[in-house]
């Protein structure tokens, strides 16, 4: 006999524990980086907002502006 049987499989089943056990981290990390990049979409009457906050447009320009978009 050749005196693999069942302690061969074996090593194959922790084999493949270990190659999972060393991808799935990683994958995580590149899934969290790539989510973790997007910001929320903003709306055009936040960006507006934001606009007349930093003092890019007067109140005037502002409320004519919103009229429009809303």
């Amino acid at each position: 006999m050749m005196g693999g049987g069942f302690g061969m499989g074996l090593w194959w089943i922790i084999g493949i524990i270990v190659l999972i056990a060393a991808i799935w981290p990683v994958s995580r990390g590149f899934n969290r980086n790539n989510n973790g990049d997007q910001t929320p979409e903003k709306s055009p009457v936040d960006i507006l907002k934001g606009r007349y906050a930093r003092g890019e447009i007067d109140k005037r320009e502002f409320d004519e502006r919103k009229q429009d978009l809303i």
